[in-house]
């Protein structure tokens, strides 16, 4: 009888909680919450189409075209100085942001302005890249524009990055 009253009272204290793993969290903005459900979209698509190079380069397409103004076009011009400097790395999304990835890891990657509310957009590269000089490195750059010299140096950096 005594097994029996603690098992009841282990489902009341489940049911209890319940609805406080239901309530909406605000840990997280709602930009950051649309960020991960992207993220998790994706990753069921890569599972699906088996990482598809051409479906990776539609979806990168269709983040950039979503995008705004001047957002809009550095990322058009970041994906020609990736695909220019780095052909061997796919174009996919990443949290919704477009990327390049290699070996299924993510090398570089641009976040937009105004997908977060920032007043710079953010070209990155993450552990994958290898930029790795001395103890410290740099491993993002904020732009409010693109200037040719910043173009021939994010070049650089790419090119080395896959390296």
């Amino acid at each position: 009888m005594a097994e029996k009253k603690s098992a009841t009272k282990v489902t009341q204290k489940s049911a209890k909680s319940a609805p406080a793993r239901r309530k909406t969290s605000k840990a997280f903005t709602a930009e950051e919450s649309a960020a991960m459900k992207a993220r998790a979209q994706e990753m069921k698509a890569e599972a699906r189409a088996s990482k598809n190079r051409a479906d990776g380069e539609r979806d990168l397409l269709a983040a950039i075209a979503a995008m705004k103004g001047s957002d809009r076009a550095m990322a058009t011009r970041l994906h020609a100085i990736v695909e220019t400097n780095a052909p061997d790395l796919w174009a996919k999304t990443w949290y919704g942001m477009p990327a390049y990835a290699r070996d299924g890891k993510i090398v570089c990657f641009f976040k937009s302005a105004g997908k977060f509310g920032s007043r710079y957009a953010t070209f990155g590269f993450e552990e994958a890249a290898n930029l790795d000089v001395g103890a410290m490195w740099p491993t993002s750059f904020a732009l409010t524009e693109l200037t040719a010299a910043d173009e021939k140096k994010i070049g650089a950096l790419v090119k080395k990055a896959v390296s």
